[in-house]
């Protein structure tokens, strides 16, 4: 079957430029949110939905985009779920990052019921939903993935990695080297101002050498502004380690460095509060526990509090 309706459930940071792509790339574009306004403000290139249900009646895929496992699983199966009002065969292309295990039984669940799923979490952040550029793991049937791929491709760079579940495996395991590696480059970042280097220019000395990342010319330029408004808020950095861990546990791995990260950005979202900072915030942590330190002479940008 040809993918030509397309819904998208989560209009919010990740999924309203996603969205856009979808509806740049010539789909029919149907999207619904909880928040109505943030569905409205793509009223422009979509249908905006009044509910679910109708917003999946004619749809060929199915994306959804939200926080986590219990939204997705109220989505599809609630009270008001939309997997009873989706066309028979319906592809349910499911893009949170959850649990792998939960994504597994979703798909299961779908398939009961005449549809089929893919699991297929991103990497990328807001700049990446943007551009169109993210990196997007797909687990699930071989030919699902290759009816989704056109579709896949309007949001960025799609790769089929497995079975049912290995997608959200997939992103764990790019969570913890983002993770990781924020740390080690606030670590390398306020080592070097504390011996005398500009962190600015440590920076750009670095880019282009085996130090080179994707953390450390967008986060690492975050850090020395001290602009932690989110791209990726680091509560949802923290779910993902904390289902990395579990996934580890359920293999008998012991995964010491994302243990240590974990519990700094535990420290972070709950003890300093700083859940909505993006995840870049793991330098606040470092400072704390160094006082008196701090990277760069700049006003420090936050987000506004939750109302």
């Amino acid at each position: 079957m040809t993918i030509r309706n397309v819904t998208v459930i989560g209009t919010g940071i990740m999924g309203a430029p996603m969205a856009r792509n979808i509806a740049g790339a010539g789909f029919d574009l149907t999207v619904w949110n909880r928040t109505r306004a943030k569905a409205e403000a793509l009223s422009d290139v979509a249908t905006v939905a009044d509910d679910p249900r109708s917003a999946v009646a004619s749809a060929d895929a199915i994306v959804t985009m939200v926080d986590n496992s219990p939204i997705v699983t109220e989505i599809y199966f609630g009270d008001n779920g939309v997997v009873e009002a989706a066309p028979n065969g319906a592809l349910f292309v499911d893009m949170s990052s959850i649990q792998p295990a939960v994504a597994r039984d979703h798909a299961a669940a779908l398939a009961k019921s005449g549809h089929r799923h893919l699991d297929a979490p991103v990497s990328g952040g807001e700049k990446g939903a943007i551009e169109a550029s993210l990196a997007i793991m797909a687990g699930g049937e071989a030919a699902d993935f290759a009816e989704a791929e056109p579709l896949l491709s309007a949001m960025g760079r799609a790769t089929h990695v497995g079975v049912h579940g290995a997608g959200q495996v997939a992103k764990l395991a790019n969570q913890v080297i983002v993770a990781v590696t924020i740390g080690a480059v606030s670590e390398a970042m306020l080592l070097a101002q504390e011996g005398g280097c500009d962190p600015a220019a440590l920076r750009d000395a670095l880019m282009g050498g085996f130090a080179t990342s994707r953390i450390l010319e967008l986060h690492g330029e975050r850090m020395v502004e001290r602009n932690f408004v989110p791209g990726g808020p680091l509560e949802l950095q923290l779910k993902d380690l904390e289902n990395a861990l579990e996934v580890a546990r359920r293999a008998g791995l012991s995964l010491p460095l994302t243990e240590k990260t974990r519990d700094a950005f535990h420290t972070l979202a709950h003890e300093m509060k700083m859940g909505r900072h993006d995840h870049a915030a793991y330098l606040l942590w470092l400072e704390a526990i160094n006082p008196g330190k701090r990277l760069g002479t700049g006003e420090t940008s936050a987000p506004p509090p939750k109302a």
